[in-house]
């Protein structure tokens, strides 16, 4: 693609990343296919090849976006699908970044509408506040039926949104996992040290996701921490255009992750929300121009890794026998486009004895993103749908994920238990099982066991 930005623009390393990334789009239209938004739509403009157009033009021109362009850069969920699919390698991550921060320095939205932005980008990454929120949101969940949806393709309302919030609030809150500066021993001889990030939305809504990768780690030898004075990695409000804010939470926590290197023999920084894990693993970039922490951002970015990742390192106890549990792999966005983890997840299910499936149509997003089923609740209730519909045909007993929001999302619309890879691992290999009671009364009465060493007989 040509553009024509001046030397005076290029001088801004962002413009030249930008310049860079524009001038390797070869306008092939491949990323249209694999673009739920524009599968979903059939509008050009709601496609990575149109956002590009877009964004180029807000660039090059240094002009203010219009309504509408900000309609089409806010429909974008940043599942990565295209960048799965172009041929050219068009870092679209990076440029569609830079979009939403010059929207959100730029263009003036309504009042409703930023202060509701507002309110999320303050209330969930502290995990405190978003306990309280969910809490409140749980007590008027009754009344969601009372509000109006959004209009089929049409931009959703402050009442629209407020009801997908409702609509999303879980039944009941688990109690708290343990807090930041808590280490749990390596069971037996020690192997290694890794630190796991503690998450702010899934500390609230699932605490049992870090608690069943302490267990495993533990069993196999592994000493982990919980990082004192650890806060939110900034994935979220950058998703949302608040670059300031999101760099100086990625200072905050390379930082505290910084204390934890220098104690030395620190193997890796675990994650177990994908969507983190996919914006810790670009500190580098993100923080590539700031002399006091390129380099310290760097080396975070290359200690951290995806839970499975790291499992799959370690040698796990798999059992003997098979069990004829039928898991529907949910392959999350941020992990399969964003990390390019795409196998290793079904092969450890696989090898821990349940039979695994694959879904239809699995490169496309369940519609959560972050905060995009809030802020975008059509479009993301007929993406669910759809993922659910596909989940379907493959009639699981369950059906695992590797990040929080996708769980969620997905488990609002299906009676199939839903829980983390890392949760059937643990499970598969001495832990607990990872489903409620109410949860495993779906299972088929001959597949309703209490403990996976129950099926290695």
């Amino acid at each position: 693609m040509k553009t024509e930005f001046t030397l005076a623009q290029l001088a801004d390393p962002d413009i030249a990343e930008a310049d860079k990334i524009l001038r390797a789009c070869v306008h092939c239209g491949f990323c249209t296919a694999t673009c739920p938004t524009y599968v979903l739509l059939g509008d050009e403009l709601d496609s990575p090849r149109g956002r590009i157009y877009l964004i180029k033009e807000m660039l090059e021109k240094d002009k203010k976006p219009t309504a509408d362009v900000v309609k089409h850069i806010d429909r974008c969920l940043s599942c990565l699908s295209c960048m799965s699919t172009c041929p050219s390698g068009v870092h679209y991550m990076h440029l569609i970044d830079q979009g939403r921060a010059r929207v959100e320095r730029d263009y003036a939205r309504p009042l409703t509408e930023r202060a509701l932005r507002g309110v999320l980008a303050f209330v969930l990454p502290r995990p405190s506040l978003f306990r309280i929120s969910m809490v409140m949101a749980r007590i008027a969940r009754p009344f969601a039926a009372l509000l109006p949806s959004s209009p089929a393709g049409g931009s959703p309302g402050l009442l629209s949104r407020i009801k997908a919030m409702f609509a999303l609030a879980p039944g009941r809150l688990p109690s708290a996992g343990p807090a930041g500066g808590t280490t749990f021993p390596a069971e037996g001889s020690k192997r290694g040290r890794v630190v796991l990030l503690q998450g702010c939305a899934q500390k609230v809504l699932s605490p049992g996701i870090n608690q069943a990768a302490i267990r495993l780690l533990n069993r196999h030898g592994i000493e982990v921490t919980l990082a004192a004075g650890e806060e939110c990695c900034g994935s979220l409000t950058h998703h949302m255009g608040h670059e300031h804010t999101a760099l100086n939470r990625a200072r905050a926590l390379v930082d505290v992750w910084t204390r934890e290197i220098a104690r030395g023999d620190l193997d890796a920084i675990l994650v177990t929300a994908s969507g983190c894990g996919t914006t810790i693993k670009d500190y580098g970039y993100m923080l590539r121009e700031d002399r006091a922490y390129a380099a310290k951002a760097a080396k975070v970015s290359a200690l951290a890794k995806d839970i499975t990742e790291y499992v799959d390192g370690l040698g796990l106890s798999f059992p003997a026998a098979r069990s004829d549990l039928v898991v529907a792999y949910h392959s999350s966005c941020s992990l399969q486009h964003g990390q390019k983890i795409t196998q290793l997840p079904k092969e450890l299910l696989s090898k821990s004895g349940f039979v695994v499936k694959d879904v239809p149509e699995s490169h496309l997003c369940c519609g959560s993103a972050g905060t995009y089923n809030i802020l975008q609740p059509d479009i993301a209730r007929r993406l669910r749908d759809r993922k659910i519909a596909n989940i379907a045909t493959v009639k699981p007993d369950m059906i695992a994920a590797g990040n929080i929001g996708c769980l969620v999302q997905i488990a609002g619309g299906t009676s199939v238990p839903v829980v983390h890879t890392i949760e059937l691992l643990d499970w598969a290999t001495g832990g607990p099982r990872p489903l409620s009671s109410s949860q495993a009364s779906h299972l088929p009465a001959s597949k309703q066991v209490s403990n996976r060493t129950s099926v290695q007989v």
